[in-house]
Order: structure tokens, then C-alpha cells, then sequence
């Protein structure tokens, strides 16, 4: 007698007649996949957007402007100031030996009307740089950043002396200490 076939042999008989069916009857729709949902595809759209966004600000920043983006003022050459040669001897506690620092100074404006109004206070800021110079040790000096901490003072007690005005830097021309 035959037997009966087992469950699992009728149901893999069954799918094999399901993909036969299918691919027999291309016109039965076939399922697809669940679509997103709705919180998925607004980040996904709020993404794209950032990133077209952000891709356009790039493109106007690298292409120099030119596709009606205002342009900026042509930018004006600083104008420079002479200030007299400064000699002073330095503070020098505990030695024998006296040390001197000549400076030849240059001040650097944003503006050349400035230069009269800085010419006509030149008596407060040859002061302001005697009275700071004569303080200064000889370490005070030691390397680039005594240098630019010299720098910075002075240009502090420049601005102070000649306020309203406003000075961009104090360059140094010649810096000897004997």
C-alpha cells in the first residue's frame, strides 16, 4: 500500500507549484516591500535638503562671488607714521655694567587722515614709550616673544595716548640693546 506523504513533502510540493504559478502568470502582482514610515522620510527629506543647502553655500564661497553675490570695498593700503629714535638705558639691578636700548619704531594706521592727529599728540606717545622702555630689563627682551610682548605694550600705550584714534601696530624698524 501506498502511504501517505508527510506534511512537510505536501508543503514543499505546494510552494513549488506557487513559484510554477508565478512565473506561468506574470500579471498577478506580486507583494512589495513595506514602504517607510512617515518619520523615516522626513529626516530623510530634511537630510537632503542640509545637504543641498549646504552644497550651494560651498559652491557661492569657492566660486569667488560673482553670480550676484555683493561685492566687498576694495580694502585701503595701511598708511605708516615715523616716531623719533628712542634711546634708553634699562633697568639693570646689580650690575656694574649699564645696558642701552635703541628702537626705531614705525606706527601702522588704517587711515591716513589719522596722521595728523597722531603727529600732533607725538610728545604723549614719545612719553608713554620713554617712561615703558626705562622699566624694561634685559631678560625682558629675550627672544621673539619678549619681542612681541614689547609689541603689544606699546601698542596698548600708544592707543591710550592718542585715544580716540586707534593705531593697527607698532613695527619695529631697528632694535639694538648694547
Amino acid at each position: 500500500m501506498a502511504s501517505k506523504p508527510k506534511k512537510a513533502d505536501r508543503e514543499k510540493a505546494e510552494a513549488d507549484d506557487d513559484e510554477d504559478t508565478d512565473a506561468a502568470q506574470p500579471s498577478q502582482k506580486r507583494k512589495l516591500p513595506p514602504l517607510p514610515s512617515l518619520k523615516v522620510m522626513i529626516i530623510a527629506g530634511v537630510g537632503l535638503i542640509v545637504v543641498a543647502g549646504g552644497g550651494t553655500g560651498v559652491y557661492y564661497m569657492f566660486a569667488g562671488g560673482e553670480h550676484g553675490v555683493a561685492s566687498t570695498a576694495p580694502v585701503k593700503p595701511p598708511a605708516f607714521v615715523d616716531v623719533p629714535e628712542v634711546l634708553v638705558n634699562l633697568s639693570t639691578v646689580g650690575t656694574d655694567r649699564t645696558q642701552y636700548l635703541k628702537v626705531k619704531i614705525v606706527l601702522e594706521i588704517a587711515d591716513a587722515a589719522l596722521q595728523p592727529q597722531i603727529e600732533s599728540t607725538m610728545p604723549r606717545v614719545m612719553d608713554a614709550f620713554q617712561t615703558y622702555l626705562r622699566e624694561l630689563r634685559p631678560t625682558d627682551l629675550d627672544g621673539s616673544a619678549g619681542l612681541y610682548r614689547l609689541k603689544e605694550e606699546l601698542t596698548r600705550r600708544v592707543n591710550s595716548a592718542i585715544a580716540p584714534s586707534r593705531i593697527s601696530a607698532v613695527l619695529f624698524k631697528e632694535i639694538v640693546i648694547q
